[in-house]
């Protein structure tokens, strides 16, 4: 039976809200199919603004691979802004899709995708305008399965009263697996409802779902274990791989947006994972390991992207794009064959020790030639041996003298305060680094003309990490240890003018770090934030410190526990952690001796180029790491000619 679009009611709102255009759909390249030819449909969304959202590769990966098999639909749907949620509610809209407008309620799956733990607000305030019961044992048959992903649902414990399940991993065979899944229970009748479902898809050892576990405490707060509460369901859920990336080149058809987005490119993932080791990083540790795309199928990829969307850039994305093994050849290859229509290639952030000025010159041999973004992490030596971030002072000061003597004029410096064993004067040599920089700028290029922008961020650890036992530095310390900061690159008479100075206050972090290592007991606080009007909470003119707190204070307070207690507070080796039956595939006795190696301020080498470290993860999930050089050339070979 077909499912009605939303729009005739949605339409008349669209007046009256700011950007109704992120509301339309009807995107190039965005796919309708048709509701009565498929048996098994996916909503996909991405908690936060259709400007964040759509971008999202994630999210168009498995738009397409969905779309792409027969009698599947997949469609998409993003956060609405606070003007039009309220319309909604006061005219009776429901949470709809932007492909149909059809209402998300009417899906199989609601499958949801957190880059961060601050859209867990977002995604209540979704269920709620689907008319979706906010906490998944009030569900019925009628009610979609909601499934979360991304790198937050390595640990999804603060929203298991919200989720019907987790996937871990790489998505796309994992969605084609679950649906197969889904399907074959629907052939039969739906026998057993959502709990029979919901069952059949803990069983296969790669679908998380929390309701078929319980959680133990101890007297003092911490977790006792964690048991599967029926027989059948797997005491650990593990993580998926997708080994060949060449298998998968999507997006094939990338979106084109209506409206102006963070990412205004067409990006190509180069590779999948990071071996670099630094201990901060979730990304690069739940990823492993290393797996490259060959240089013939970015080439293919870039050029079928081009001629679907018309964009004139492309974003060539990884962890670490620059450690590509032939990323010498592709840049070159890519900047000769689009030369004459002008199409610019970008990279994130760079590593310092993988930049060159060859590299750099491909880079913008075609497009603008805008700032360049390096990544220290830490201000002192000492520091960046407890992170594992292997770059000196002088590769730093070598590289920029490079790209200044070269033309640039722009660089900008990203690092993080807070981070584990870290004293004022690490945090203040960052002053006397960005110095030496604008120094070396001036003295190579001959020129004043010379900024260097320093941004930090508060560092947050995360689970799955060496330093997922640390303390977190509290909002009050951070603050004022970037004043210090701060004022000192201000009292710089010489170099200070030319030193610009970004910087996020301590604040969103402490709720990042508790949202990030919380437990199920950190559910009551997200619901409180929520009913309390929280939404947004990853932007500044929306998050607010104080309704955290206070939502927290009250939820937290019956359990013994407090914000501190999951923020400030190290870990012992000993302690249960809430995410410790959810198998990102290393080993746990690895992490802590990485922790261990931080606090000695001991260096570990990257083990693509060095042997194994034992880590766990090509052994546990059957793997291992893909690296070029492939020895073939860019395809086509021949330069395009208009």
């Amino acid at each position: 039976m077909s499912v009605e679009s939303v729009f005739p009611q949605l339409e008349p709102l669209l007046p009256h809200v700011q950007k109704p255009i992120q509301y339309v759909g009807g995107e190039l390249n965005s796919i309708v199919k048709n509701w009565d030819d498929c048996d098994v449909r996916w909503v996909l969304m991405y908690p936060d603004a259709y400007e964040v959202g759509l971008p999202n590769q994630g999210v168009q990966i498995l738009y397409e691979v969905l779309n792409e098999r027969e009698g599947v639909l997949a469609e998409r749907t993003y956060s609405v802004w606070p003007d039009m949620e309220a319309l909604m509610r006061q005219h009776g809209v429901p949470q709809f899709t932007v492909d149909s407008h059809r209402p998300v309620r009417a899906f199989d799956v609601l499958g949801v995708s957190f880059a961060t733990e601050l859209g867990y607000t977002n995604m209540l305030a979704a269920l709620d305008l689907a008319g979706i019961p906010l906490e998944a044992r009030d569900r019925t048959d009628d009610d979609p399965i909601v499934m979360a992903g991304g790198h937050a649902a390595f640990n999804p414990e603060p929203i298991a009263d919200f989720i019907d399940c987790a996937v871990l991993g790489d998505g796309e065979q994992a969605v084609l697996e679950i649906t197969e899944l889904i399907r074959a229970w629907k052939a039969e009748g739906r026998p057993g409802g959502r709990e029979e479902l919901l069952f059949r898809l803990a069983k296969t050892g790669g679908v998380y779902v929390p309701g078929f576990y319980d959680v133990e405490y101890l007297p003092d707060g911490r977790i006792g274990r964690v048991v599967p509460n029926r027989s059948g369901v797997p005491w650990r859920v593990s993580k998926h791989t997708v080994m060949d990336l060449d298998e998968w080149p999507y997006p094939k058809q990338p979106l084109v947006p209506l409206a102006e987005t963070v990412h205004e490119r067409m990006s190509v993932e180069i590779f999948r994972g990071c071996t670099r080791g630094c201990r901060f990083c979730q990304a690069g540790m739940i990823t492993r390991p290393v797996r490259e795309r060959s240089i013939t199928a970015i080439g293919e990829m870039v050029d079928k992207g081009l001629k679907a969307t018309g964009f004139e850039e492309v974003g060539l994305l990884s962890l670490s794009s620059a450690d590509h093994s032939e990323i010498g050849d592709i840049t070159k290859g890519l900047a000769d064959r689009y030369e004459d229509d002008k199409i610019g290639l970008s990279l994130p952030s760079t590593r310092v020790d993988a930049f060159n000025i060859d590299l750099a010159n491909e880079l913008t041999r075609n497009g603008r030639r805008s700032g360049l973004t390096f990544a220290p992490e830490g201000g002192s030596e000492r520091i960046r041996k407890v992170i594992n971030k292997m770059v000196s002072e002088e590769d730093l000061i070598r590289t920029v003298a490079t790209a200044y003597g070269n033309g640039w004029r722009q660089v900008k410096l990203y690092f993080m305060c807070g981070l584990p064993t870290e004293t004022d004067e690490d945090v203040l040599q960052i002053a006397d680094m960005a110095s030496r920089v604008i120094q070396k700028g001036r003295e190579v290029s001959g020129s004043n003309d010379i900024r260097c922008t320093v941004s930090i961020g508060g560092f947050v650890p995360k689970p799955h990490t060496p330093f997922q036992w640390a303390p977190q530095l509290s909002a009050e310390e951070t603050d004022a240890r970037l004043e210090k900061l701060r004022d000192k690159i201000r009292s710089d008479k010489r170099y200070g003018r030319s030193i610009g100075f970004r910087y996020h206050d301590g604040k969103p972090g402490i709720v990042e770090g508790l949202l990030s290592r919380g437990d199920r007991r950190v559910g009551a606080v997200i619901r409180a934030v929520y009913e309390d009007g929280g939404r947004f909470d990853g932007w500044r003119e929306y998050f607010s410190y104080d309704r955290w707190m206070a939502c927290a204070d009250k939820a937290l307070t019956p359990h013994g526990v407090d914000v501190d207690w999951y923020t400030t507070r190290e870990r012992s080796y000993e302690e249960v952690l809430p995410w410790d039956h959810l198998d990102s595939g290393l080993d746990k006795d690895w992490l802590w001796e990485d922790w261990q190696d931080a606090l000695d301020e001991t260096e570990v080498e990257d083990c693509r180029w060095s042997p194994c470290f034992d880590c766990g993860v090509c052994p546990q999930m059957d793997t291992h790491i893909q690296v070029g050089p492939t020895g073939r050339k860019l395809l086509p070979l021949t330069v395009k000619k208009s």
